[in-house]
């Protein structure tokens, strides 16, 4: 990896400086890491833009120079926009050192049409960034997997990725990367609630008909076992005899 320079200049702290920073055509930054001490740091927007579109995004190694110090070694950790603009507001850079390892995330791509997806499978892709382990120098631009060969089935663990030497990958061995799957089987059609069966169609057995639903027709005999309708009472008779 070729690092890149990045310009940088002490500010002061507080709103009223960061407006004027801003006016200036600069942005806030700090810098921070373990056993150094925190700087705040005025940047151009514009530098550290071009810095993280290139090649290596926000993995891009900075070597950040102050005045006339010697420059340091320097990953982006965190940065914001402003919502409207989308212009750079703030950016974290963690100091780094170039002889030890640093944990960051490298894209993945997939190349190649699957047989699986031919045959009308889908390609999930479990992971689109792979977390990784290694010496900043070492961080590889992205990783790469042809899934040409791929079947309906069949899965792409973290050991069937290929990395360089001196590179980890920070997941369990048999994780589950990239995968072919069949395609979900369309759901039966269900009634929304309330809805009414159409007509002549008939409950399942031991279901309740749906509410507002129509009862047997005029005249049809009870099903087979049900008990039959009790016939009306008779009408009181008339007290015996007149008073």
């Amino acid at each position: 990896m070729d690092f890149v320079k990045l310009e940088a200049w002490p500010r002061n702290t507080g709103k009223g400086y960061n407006a004027q920073l801003r006016r200036e055509g600069k942005i806030p930054a700090v810098a921070y890491g373990q056993g150094v001490t925190t700087r705040s740091l005025a940047l151009s927007p514009k530098d550290l833009t071009l810095a993280l579109q290139g090649p290596f995004g926000k993995n891009v190694v900075l070597q950040v120079a102050i005045g006339q110090e010697p420059p340091f070694p320097a990953l982006v950790c965190d940065y914001s926009y402003h919502p409207l603009t989308r212009d750079l507001e703030h950016v974290d850079l963690l100091h780094i050192d170039l002889n030890k390892p640093v944990d960051v995330e490298v894209p993945l791509r997939t190349t190649g049409k699957a047989i699986g997806v031919v045959e009308g499978g889908v390609l999930r892709q479990v992971f689109r960034v792979l977390p990784i382990k290694c010496l900043p120098a070492l961080v590889p631009e992205f990783f790469e997997y042809d899934v040409t060969e791929m079947k309906q089935g069949d899965t792409a663990k973290t050991t069937d990725i290929k990395v360089p030497e001196g590179v980890a990958i920070q997941l369990p061995a048999d994780q589950t990367i990239i995968a072919i799957v069949a395609p979900e089987a369309e759901k039966p059609e269900e009634l929304a609630p309330g809805a009414v069966p159409a007509e002549g169609a008939v409950p399942a057995e031991g279901a309740a008909a749906a509410p507002g639903a129509a009862g047997a027709a005029p005249g049809a005999a009870p099903a087979a076992g049900a008990p039959a309708k009790a016939a009306p009472a008779k009408e009181e008779k008339d007290k015996k005899g007149k008073k």
